[in-house]
């Protein structure tokens, strides 16, 4: 995390530092810009642990650059996402059950988080189901609603393209038939969200593509 002035070039000075370090940036954020400062969060991979002390040095010695400090990736503490949207009434009940069942593969030393955004109108809701695929470790959506088709489930069958696994609920509406699963009870459909993309779970989500509970 680079602690900076907020002006032109100083990424261009950041990047170049790290790039004659050998280290692959595989993550970069810009936060908390204020008082003519912004922080800039990286996650850098190829790189030696001796050499990331000598990297951090060199970083503090631009002038732009107010402090350096090391933290944990992103990827570590929050780990995989699954992001719901939809109606609040049902995205609540999914991500009760989504929770629930995270809490329980979280305890074991997994790590899963869980994303929510109430939505209503098909323009929203498409352009936040194709936002998903460009969301930092986001690995599974679920449509929590009564209704939603056309333009929302192009968007479901474009970020399913990307890698990204769909539940839905049981609505009316195209959805249901572009998703990979569909689940009638919201609270069960956030668990098999969470069941899809643990790595300890016992649930393989291509057996089951295209069916409905």
């Amino acid at each position: 995390m680079v602690r900076s002035l907020d002006e032109p070039g100083v990424l261009h000075l950041l990047t170049r530092v790290i790039f004659e370090h050998g280290a692959n940036i595989t993550y970069v954020d810009i936060s908390d810009r204020r008082e003519g400062l912004s922080t800039v969060y990286f996650e850098l991979e190829d790189i030696a642990p001796a050499d990331a002390e000598v990297l951090i040095s060199d970083l503090r010695t631009l002038a732009p650059v107010r402090r350096v400090e090391r933290a944990p990736s992103f990827a570590k503490i929050y780990g995989k996402r699954i992001i719901v949207i939809g109606g609040g009434a049902q995205v609540g009940q999914v991500v009760l059950g989504a929770a629930s069942e995270a809490d329980r593969h979280n305890i074991r030393g997994e790590k899963i988080s869980v994303d929510t955004i109430p939505l209503v109108g098909e323009e929203e809701l498409a352009a936040a189901t194709r936002a998903v695929a460009r969301l930092p470790r986001a690995v599974a959506l679920v449509l929590a609603g009564s209704l939603m088709g056309g333009e929302v489930a192009r968007a479901v069958r474009e970020v399913r393209k990307q890698g990204i696994i769909v539940l839905s609920l049981n609505m009316a509406g195209s959805v249901p038939d572009a998703a990979d699963l569909v689940v009638s009870d919201p609270v069960q459909c956030g668990v098999m969200a969470v069941m899809a993309v643990s790595s300890s779970a016992r649930f393989d989500i291509r057996l089951q593509r295209g069916r409905r509970y």
